[in-house]
């Protein structure tokens, strides 16, 4: 897999804020452990009496990721004056980032040309091997040519043995 993001982005997923990455192959997102509003707030409001009974971390972390091949749909609609929802849709999911209105588009873009095949990121790519593994097995087909009419003139080659060569070459054109 691609080490490498692409794009990175916070937001806002199931109530915590989450760091999002879009690779080539795949979108990755983490949700940290941490306290939550609710608890600041009913903490505060207890005097610290309900932050000693529950504790300060809760179980809302995690990690997920959504391979770009699995992605159907990407959507986005409004949700206020500042804020855009951009649901992604795969396969028997569908999840929901909560960003600003110009990340959103720009969050949607790269995913709609991920999937589509035809994102910058994609094109700089090395070549598949097979393809370099051809150019490397079939040289230029004059210059061996120009190679053995030089052998043949050296005396290394016979006229029949630098014939036989020639057809050989010229019948892979």
């Amino acid at each position: 897999m691609d080490e490498n993001p692409i794009h990175t982005f916070t937001s806002h997923i199931g109530g915590k804020n989450a760091t999002v990455q879009i690779y080539v192959d795949r979108v990755e997102w983490v949700r940290p452990r941490g306290i939550s509003g609710g608890k600041i707030t009913a903490g505060v409001m207890t005097l610290g009496m309900s932050t000693l009974v529950t504790g300060v971390k809760n179980g809302k972390s995690g990690t997920e990721m959504i391979p770009i091949r699995s992605i159907s749909s990407v959507t986005t609609k409004r949700d206020g004056m500042l804020n855009s929802f951009v649901q992604v849709i795969t396969t028997g999911n569908a999840v929901e980032f909560r960003v600003s209105h110009k990340e959103a588009a720009a969050v949607k873009d790269t995913l709609t040309r991920l999937m589509l095949g035809t994102h910058p990121a994609l094109t700089t790519r090395p070549a598949p091997e097979v393809v370099t593994a051809q150019a490397t097995t079939h040289p230029d087909i004059s210059a061996q040519l120009t190679s053995l009419a030089a052998l043949r003139d050296a005396g290394v080659l016979t006229e029949a043995e630098f014939t036989a060569k020639k057809s050989d070459l010229l019948s892979r054109m």
